[in-house]
């Protein structure tokens, strides 16, 4: 998978069975969760993230400033200056590349 629509697709057709599955099973600590929705879904981000790591270069910031903000900023229309990267979307990146990871063995 080395195109960006082809990795982008994958990673939203996970997005889309996983996430609200995950997210039924989350525990919460008897108070109500405010979860908003942030100016990037979370297939943007994990796609941008796995973009990264088969890119050669070796820190995000440059990555994302000389990359993915040249070059693809009409493929992510929200696209930040400065992307924050938080806690919810790593459960889904590893669940998704264990998912992969299963696929590539068969």
């Amino acid at each position: 998978m080395n195109n960006l629509v082809e990795i982008f697709c994958d990673v939203d057709d996970f997005c889309h069975f996983f996430i609200p599955q995950w997210t039924q099973f989350c525990l919460d600590k008897g108070y109500r969760l405010h979860r908003r929705q942030g100016h990037m879904y979370p297939s943007e981000i994990m796609t941008i993230l796995i973009l990264f790591h088969m890119s050669h270069y070796h820190d995000f910031k440059n990555f994302y400033l000389e990359n993915m903000w040249k070059y693809h900023h009409n493929a992510f229309p929200t696209l930040l200056s400065f992307i924050r990267i938080g806690p919810s979307v790593w459960v889904p990146l590893c669940s998704y590349l264990t998912k992969l990871k299963r696929k590539s063995s068969y």
